[in-house]
């Protein structure tokens, strides 16, 4: 992406400049918002959870794509879907001008994106934002459903910010936690059947994320059905719930489900199934 204007390199590192801190956790500021009320607004940045090519085919009018397809990485233990490092997602969030206290509503298509969305609004608080992060009910369906207009045009170039991360390590968990640890929480596979079937974490239930979400809009649950659903499984909130999925995409959105219910702890394992496997295969 060019920028609007050249500056010297080393100005362009202290926009992107991170800087980490040993502040207490901070809560994120999530919430649902509904297309009526985001049509119009100027103060939201809009992020486009959905695979690119989709999003370069039709999109909310100013939105900027924010898909994980883009966002994730092998790392150098052969697992896939990392999220990016810090450093890397912070010069990215930059260069599209978004700040640690930007305002910012995702939205996705659940079907396409995966619950790209809900790893977005995952990633914004495992970084430590601090402005609102807002989902769009609904999402791509809704707003077209709605009458709203879309663009096929890349949104005018941003000018850049700088983003201040910091990390909120209990939003994540690792493979050694889980193995050393595992009986402290309560884990939930949420890939489909036959995945769950090939092979899971141990005393982990299923349930799988597209019951996270309801009617054709895939609107997410709300505190009481997701709280009957939950105890319908035998889940009760004594421990903190660790949610997984293949690389924490699935996963992202189940995490984000509950967090907007507000009904305790919730933790998405962003490694998956792909990094339980491969640290038990190096084993």
């Amino acid at each position: 992406m060019k920028l609007l204007f050249p500056i010297p390199s080393f100005l362009f590192l202290l926009t992107t400049l991170i800087m980490f801190t040993a502040t207490p956790a901070c809560a994120l500021d999530l919430g649902l918002i509904t297309p009526s009320s985001l049509a119009g607004e100027t103060s939201w940045i809009i992020l486009d959870g959905r695979p690119e090519k989709l999003y370069q085919q039709s999109h909310l009018p100013g939105a900027l794509s924010f898909s994980w397809e883009t966002l994730t990485t092998t790392d150098r233990d052969g697992v896939r879907y990392r999220v990016l490092p810090p450093d890397k997602l912070a010069a990215h969030l930059g260069r599209l001008g978004i700040s640690e206290t930007s305002a910012i509503v995702f939205y996705g298509d659940a079907e396409s994106s995966w619950g790209g969305e809900g790893w977005g609004a995952w990633v914004m608080a495992w970084l430590g934002h601090r402005g609102p992060v807002r989902i769009l009910a609904g999402g791509f369906p809704a707003w077209i459903k709605a009458g709203l207009p879309v663009d096929n045009e890349n949104p005018k170039k941003s000018i850049p910010a700088s983003y201040r991360v910091t990390i909120q390590p209990e939003r994540d968990i690792s493979v050694k936690q889980l193995r050393e640890h595992g009986d402290q929480y309560t884990v939930i596979d949420v890939r489909t059947t036959l995945e769950w079937i090939r092979g899971h974490l141990p005393n982990a239930i299923h349930i799988s994320w597209d019951k996270f979400h309801q009617g054709p809009e895939r609107i997410p649950l709300n505190k009481e059905q997701l709280q009957k659903m939950l105890a319908d499984h035998g889940i009760a909130f004594d421990k903190p719930i660790v949610y997984y999925c293949t690389g924490g995409i699935r996963s992202g959105y189940a995490w984000m489900v509950q967090e907007l219910s507000g009904l305790g702890t919730a933790i998405n394992f962003e490694g998956g199934i792909e990094a339980w496997d491969k640290s038990r295969s190096q084993n």
